[in-house]
């Protein structure tokens, strides 16, 4: 899936809004003490990363600031080297520093994510694997992990409860059977892509036989994981049906599973094992090269 533009910015605006409302609240009593006057910063990234988040971070200060002038020096995306100066600011003294946390937080948290999202795409280039993320993401920012991810060079898995049905172990059990619960899918949800987790191969054939948009093969050893990946592969199923592992994956097992021919692994740690990228912005000029 991708992200519809009213999504990302509605979600930019809502994310700026509550995070300055909890750190500044009726005023940020430190920056009153300075004179406001026009002054310029400078955004030092201090450790390797891939860049995400400029917009939230743009929307931090223009909050604060509307005629703030933010120059950037690299891309949403780029793979930035340790002590880079990325953006210059001018604009305002006390809104730079009334923004800068807010602006850093945003900054930190979604570089990342996109970080690692770029790791996990690299492990498995060139095996036509995709990386998907999941729901498991910070409360009220997974609008903006999500983005990240995509940043990294990852897919996106759904969004939420509501924009696709996901039929796993609870469910199925309630219905008695995959098959069972496919079919009461299709008829209430008809128009909803349909992933279906699967925990044998008699499930996956019920899967393959009944229909769906994607399976999930969760937690299946590395020799039923091959078997599964040949019976999706072959007559009469030819492939039409996707793939998707989950559960267990690290990084030294990633590669391995991607080359049994799997089309998708979702990772839940791109968004909820957040390592936060160190970013400073500093008043001033930024030093000579």
């Amino acid at each position: 899936m991708s992200l519809p533009h009213d999504t990302l910015t509605a979600a930019i605006a809502a994310n700026v809004a509550a995070a300055l409302a909890e750190d500044i609240g009726p005023g940020d009593a430190t920056a009153s003490l300075l004179e406001d006057h026009p002054e310029c910063a400078y955004l030092l990234c201090k450790e390797e990363c891939v860049v995400a988040g400029r917009p939230w971070f743009d929307a931090s200060h223009r909050a604060l600031d509307p005629d703030v002038r933010i120059h950037w020096h690299c891309q949403e995306g780029d793979h930035v080297a340790q002590g880079t100066v990325i953006a210059t600011l001018q604009g305002r003294s006390r809104a730079l520093v009334s923004a800068e946390r807010t602006s850093l937080n945003f900054l930190q948290t979604l570089s990342g994510t996109a970080t690692v999202t770029a790791q996990y795409v690299a492990a498995v280039q060139g095996t036509g694997t995709q990386i998907l993320d999941t729901r498991k993401t910070l409360p009220g920012l997974r609008v903006a992990q999500k983005y990240a991810v995509r940043v990294g060079g990852g897919m996106n898995h759904r969004m939420a409860l509501f924009d696709a049905v996901m039929l796993k172990e609870n469910h199925i059990r309630a219905f008695g059977s995959v098959a069972t619960a496919i079919t009461r899918a299709r008829q209430l949800h008809g128009a909803l892509p349909l992933i279906v987790e699967v925990e044998t191969l008699d499930e996956l054939r019920q899967a393959l036989e009944t229909g769906c948009t994607r399976i999930l093969i969760d937690d299946f050893d590395a020799a039923t994981r091959r078997e599964a990946v040949r019976i999706a592969k072959s007559a009469p199923f030819a492939g039409r049906i996707p793939l998707e592992v989950s559960g267990g994956v690290e990084m030294t097992t990633l590669r391995s599973i991607a080359e049994d021919g799997v089309d998708c692994i979702s990772i839940g740690a791109l968004t909820k094992h957040v390592h936060a990228i160190d970013f400073s912005l500093k008043l001033g000029p930024p030093p000579s090269p």
